[in-house]
């Protein structure tokens, strides 16, 4: 994509500005970008992500994390904090043990606490085990839905209860 301003070089710099209602998107190149005043920063010449910068930005969680001595390497992948720091991810399912302890607080900042408290995927054919997990989950969803004065949808979890505890 080309500059807007000079329509010479290639866009390096995408900058939108609301105002308003009103959204508009210029595609600047590096020169014209300066000329107007507009100072990319370290970070863009980096190739940081996004998410990486704004992972920055929260990085006081990091802070305690890196003074740490036994920070390590994720020994499926390789990854390190710092690595995690410019680019946002994760390398494998294993660095989420090997730091652990650098992202329990960021995860606490971002989410509000370290749980996983969404939806479970749960099988449509289940066995027997998987029966009484799914059983005490409707259960659980049952009192919340009772919580929540929602009965609607408490009849209907109530039905589904019944019906797996009577096949």
């Amino acid at each position: 994509m080309l500059c807007d301003r000079c329509g010479k070089n290639e866009a390096a710099i995408h900058l939108t500005q609301i105002e308003g209602t009103q959204s508009t998107t210029r595609n600047l190149c590096e020169g014209c970008a300066e000329a107007l005043g507009l100072n990319p920063g370290p970070a863009a010449q980096q190739g940081s992500a996004p998410l990486a910068d704004f992972l920055a930005q929260m990085g006081k969680g990091f802070a305690a994390a890196e003074a740490a001595p036994t920070l390590g390497t994720c020994p499926g992948c390789g990854l390190t904090l710092a690595d995690f720091k410019k680019t946002g991810r994760l390398g494998c399912a294993r660095c989420w043990t090997a730091l652990d302890t650098s992202l329990r607080g960021l995860l606490r900042k971002l989410h509000g606490g370290t749980q996983h408290a969404g939806k479970v995927y749960l099988a449509t054919n289940p066995s027997e085990s998987d029966r009484t997990a799914r059983v005490a989950s409707l259960r659980r969803s049952l009192s919340r839905a009772v919580e929540a004065e929602d009965f609607e949808r408490a009849a209907a979890l109530r039905d589904q209860i019944r019906r797996m505890e009577s096949a």
